[in-house]
């Protein structure tokens, strides 16, 4: 069985796009109807942009949304089995099986991108990565901490993201290099992420996502939230409403996708940071990545 599975926020490179826009008449009308759809001319800054230009939030979604989506049009023999994507990644998933339009994805992300951006605003905060040590210690040094940080992506064994105000933030990597973290990293982010201090950004998009017609996907998606496969739109709209202040279980979702009968691992879009976490949990799966038009 084929698994796909797209990139989140922090996958973005200046020039992205560029190689689709200049070699697929597909990919070029749809770049030139997104500049139409979003109000400004987001081609510009993906192709000719700096890096910093495409740090922007309401830029970064966008970008790695377009870059994944188009790519996974271009493909020729593109049958996904089951989907998955990696936060941002969940609404590319969703274009990619059938369940939200081109067009409805992208003013879906849009949204997302502009109501994170005004909750980061709100309240300074922030993010870190923590690598080297057992989920229970890094949740349970979370919990003690008086402000908020909480964990926010389970991305492999041994890597942990958490999210949270800059102080608790701060604390938290102390006691978790104490503790014997190999790494205890704070991320160049906009803001706490898939955390209780993304509640605003999760109460705007709710009420667009609850006015979009979703349609019955062509394969499951395996969601956030929960790491479990759902074709049904009613609990992927429940879901994806819940994945801003919910983390991200992408541990659990590559372990499900393979006791599930995976066979091969794809990810479309920038980078190759979905490949080398698979890597992580099972090491002997057929792992690729498409990442350009000529890949």
């Amino acid at each position: 069985m084929k698994a796909y599975v797209f990139p989140g926020q922090g996958a973005q490179f200046p020039g992205m796009g560029k190689d689709l826009y200049e070699n697929s008449a597909e990919a070029k009308e749809l770049f030139d109807k997104a500049n139409d759809i979003l109000g400004f001319d987001i081609t510009n800054i993906m192709f000719e942009g700096t890096v910093d230009d495409l740090k922007q939030t309401k830029v970064t979604q966008p970008a790695i949304f377009l870059h994944s989506v188009l790519l996974a049009k271009t493909l020729k023999d593109f049958t996904p089995d089951m989907v998955a994507g990696h936060s941002l990644g969940e609404f590319s998933a969703l274009v990619a099986n059938g369940t939200l339009t081109f067009e409805v994805g992208l003013k879906l992300v849009s949204q997302r991108a502009l109501a994170m951006q005004k909750a980061c605003e709100i309240e300074p905060s922030t993010m870190a990565a923590i690598v080297g040590l057992d989920d229970a210690i890094v949740e349970e040094v979370c919990a003690s901490i008086e402000d908020i940080v909480v964990p926010a992506n389970y991305n492999c064994p041994g890597q942990l993201v958490i999210s949270g105000s800059i102080a608790g933030i701060d604390k938290a990597c102390e006691i978790l290099t104490e503790k014997g973290a190999r790494r205890a990293l704070k991320l160049v982010v906009g803001g706490a992420f898939h955390s209780p201090l993304m509640e605003p950004a999760r109460e705007e998009l709710a009420a667009a996502i609850k006015a979009t017609t979703f349609s019955t996907p062509t394969c499951p998606v395996y969601q956030n939230v929960n790491a479990a496969p759902t074709s049904d739109p009613e609990v992927i709209k429940e879901n994806l409403i819940a994945q801003l202040t919910a983390p991200v279980r992408w541990t659990k979702t590559m372990q499900n996708m393979i006791a599930d009968g995976a066979t091969s691992w794809t990810e479309i879009g920038p980078g190759k940071v979905l490949q080398g976490l698979m890597m992580k949990v099972d090491r002997k799966m057929e792992t690729t990545g498409v990442s350009s038009y000529e890949a």
